[in-house]
């Protein structure tokens, strides 16, 4: 999962917590008391609707509950209930019959894809000593679901079938920049089998490199030093990893594209077409299986060769960490059953009152590797809370302005495949009505994160400004300035946490992919976590004893997280102006523009890529986001009697706003990977989840490649420029409204 952070500034201060069944206007933070006498303004809504607003928006808050969150994680992390398992359905349903229960309109939507599960597995060192690795983890006494039965074995999805037998090399932690280092030392792993660490990359980065390097097998290791005991007492002491603990994930190659590896770019339904095993893209062509610290230990611990070339090559394992080649002689065998398995995706529709054709979408997965009761379940039971919420606003006779989707998605950890199968099936109708996808996933103590569309920086701010803290009596907005002025340890950081409120760009690594990196839907992904490090992550030990112990024993984060999501979900329904900013989004772009001219001043000749044209797209941005940002005040100035006459037109205006985003979309996609459309964010090709920005020019920057880095110039510049036109005339639009 990617690490998502904000930086706020320090002048915000918190909204007055409304009471349960208040009316009571909000209190925008930092204002003088005169100033306080009226609302804080919202944007997108006239003044004279934020009564009504704090209405609606304290049931929404207000709903969601602690004791139920509770109940759902307990029932819902019981048993393992990985992807195409029974349970997977079991689970499904569960929460399908809580949705039907509020009234809602819920279904199962059934889709299907590779999944192939393991049937022989085997790691041993033949020479210069023998050892057969257990991979297993064993049960803990205090955790009562760690022995459950029907438990997936410690494996990579996606890996290669095989049995190679080869000298061993330690390759840190297998990115690019560490094959570079071992080339450095004249260490070849041609025809060797590699040991990385988890970390620093997403694990498919590890074997995928390996393959083009010309290793023949690949072990993933996850070192004391990173998510073990070197942090703190590991489980069931404390939280971190214990010696047989063991990181399952898969090693689909993500940066291709998402989803079933079978059916790439369209919807993996029953009875459909596919391609043949052979022709996909995205499976791993050499063997590649996870271990604990305990199983890498014995073979570290036989390397020779050269020790490793600086301190951050070393774990925290009791020995002196070498690189090699051998003289540790390592057999990997696996083999597995390729199946094409079902999905469940539950989905929940809420039709819109006034415009039914434009939808905002909120998805978390309820799949887990195991029970998974902070990955995925901690963000699902509080999507589940927030439809409760919205289904006890029903019950007042409110109806949505737009239509509202609710999903809990199936397959995404094994490469994000419910939702982007739903997506792909729905494709034509999503670019023509999806305004917004929301996304959440783990959820634990800490504060809120969000990374998505800088179209929606705004929107973001005014949310966190208008929410609680659950653990501090400030907002959530300044409880986030709050923690990045403690985390400051030099001057640059202080001066970095009083920077303007920021959200960061999305990569990969959630269920937002398919909507923002494919169909170029504007997305954000929100959820609270960091005050807890922990070493869990994809094990058996990820269940609901460890979470109520260490991750959020009252459920409060999980109330606050349904309860932001709704807030945001219901403004973004509601609003008769979208709250789009196209300033922020010109804003961002710049900075990301000065980057990859700095980047192309260290690596290309100096002076060949011109950015002039990029420039001069975000110039015209900039200037078509003050022309909106001045026509929406207008607008909503006029009041809501005004806004509810011309609904009609406003309806279509407001389908300009939001497909502002498509306008950024390539249908051509990024060089060697079509399916990864939009111009300004995607995931690496060689990080997997963490995001490049303006990847076409990065990239080719970054890889030294002066001609596809100009040709990738022209092309953002031009998604830019439609961008820019639109906003100017949804700016001229909402002016000429009568």
């Amino acid at each position: 999962m990617a690490a998502l952070v904000i930086r706020t500034p320090l002048h915000f201060r918190d909204v007055a917590t409304l009471a349960l069944c208040c009316a009571l206007p909000f209190t925008a933070p930092g204002r003088s008391e005169a100033q306080a006498a009226g609302p804080a303004p919202i944007r997108g809504f006239p003044q004279d609707a934020l009564a009504e607003r704090a209405r609606l928006e304290s049931v929404i808050r207000n709903t969601p509950d602690t004791a139920r969150l509770r109940e759902y994680l307990r029932v819902m992390s019981a048993e393992p209930h990985h992807a195409g398992s029974p349970m997977s359905r079991t689970v499904a349903e569960y929460a399908l019959a809580r949705f039907r229960e509020w009234g809602l309109d819920a279904r199962l939507d059934s889709n299907e894809a590779l999944m192939p599960y393991p049937v022989m597995r085997r790691v041993e060192m033949i020479a210069p000593t023998t050892y057969v690795a257990q991979l297993q983890e064993p049960a803990i006494p205090e955790d009562h679901d760690s022995g459950d039965r029907n438990q997936l074995p410690t494996f990579n999805a996606y890996s290669a079938d095989g049995d190679v037998t080869a000298d061993l090399v330690y390759v840190n932690y297998g990115t690019p920049d560490d094959y570079d280092e071992l080339a450095r030392l004249g260490i070849e792993v041609r025809g060797k089998i590699v040991i990385a660490r988890y970390g620093r990359s997403w694990r498919g980065i590890k074997p995928k490199v390996a393959a083009e390097h010309g290793a023949v097998g690949c072990i993933i290791y996850s070192d004391p030093r990173d998510d073990g005991y070197f942090g703190a007492d590991v489980y069931p002491v404390g939280p971190m990893r214990p010696e047989q603990g063991v990181q399952r994930g898969s090693v689909m190659d993500m940066p291709t594209y998402p989803g079933d590896p079978l059916t790439p770019g369209w919807g993996a339904r029953p009875g459909g077409r596919r391609l043949d095993r052979s022709e996909a893209a995205t499976l791993m062509r050499i063997p590649v299986l996870p271990l604990s610290y305990g199983d890498a230990l014995p073979l570290l611990r036989a390397l020779r060769g050269p020790v490793v070339p600086n301190d951050d090559w070393k774990g925290a394992l009791p020995i002196t960490y070498h690189v090699g080649p051998g003289p540790a002689r390592v057999r990997v065998a696996l083999q597995f059953d390729w199946q094409v398995r079902p999905l469940y995706d539950v989905v929940v529709r809420i039709p819109g009152a006034t415009y039914p054709d434009q939808w905002v979408i909120h998805g978390n997965h309820h799949d887990a590797w195991v029970n998974g009761a902070e990955d995925p379940l901690s963000g699902a039971v509080a999507l589940m809370e927030t439809a409760r919420s919205f289904a006890t606003l029903l019950r007042t006779g409110w109806r949505p302005q737009r239509t509202i989707i609710l999903a809990l998605w199936d397959g995404e950890e094994w490469g994000l495949l419910g939702s982007t199968e739903w997506a792909e099936t729905n494709a034509d109708a999503l670019r023509t009505n999806a305004v917004a996808y929301f996304n959440s996933d783990t959820n634990a103590r800490g504060r809120l994160s969000a990374s998505g569309s800088h179209t929606l920086e705004t929107f973001v701010r005014e949310v966190a400004r208008d929410t609680q803290d659950p653990a501090t009596p400030v907002s959530t907005l300044q409880a986030i300035a709050d923690f990045n002025v403690r985390r400051a340890r030099t001057a640059a950081d202080s001066a970095r946490a009083r920077e303007p409120f920021r959200i960061d760009a999305l990569g990969s690594g959630s269920d937002y992919t398919v909507f923002i990196d494919h169909l170029a839907v504007a997305s954000l992904s929100l959820g609270h976590g960091g005050a807890t490090e922990a070493g869990v992550y994809h094990s058996i030990y990820d269940s609901f004893d460890f979470y109520t112990r260490f991750f959020d024993p009252d459920f409060a984060y999980g109330r606050a997280e349904a309860g932001v999501m709704g807030t945001a979900i219901l403004r973004m329904a509601d609003a008769p102006v979208l709250p789009f900013s196209f300033s922020d989004a010109a804003r961002t772009y710049r900075r990301y523009v000065g980057e990859i001219d700095s980047l192309a001043h260290a690596r290309l000749p100096t002076d060949t890529l011109d950015l002039a044209a990029v420039r001069a797209a975000v110039d015209s941005l900039a200037a078509a986001g003050a022309r909106f940002d001045s026509a929406l005040a207008s607008a909503t100035g006029h009041g809501g009697a005004w806004l509810t006459r011309n609904a009609r037109a406003l309806g279509s205006i407001d389908r300009d706003i939001y497909l502002s985003e498509r306008d950024l979309a390539n249908e051509r996609g990024l060089p060697r990977r079509p399916w990864f459309q939009h111009a300004i964010y995607a995931p690496g090709y060689y990080t997997g989840y963490g995001v490049k920005t303006m990847p076409g020019i990065r990239e080719a920057v970054e890889q030294r490649n002066q001609a596809e880095a100009m040709e990738q110039a022209a092309i953002v510049a031009t998604a830019i420029q439609r961008m820019a036109a639109r906003a100017s005339a949804a700016a001229r639009q909402l002016m000429g409204l009568r």
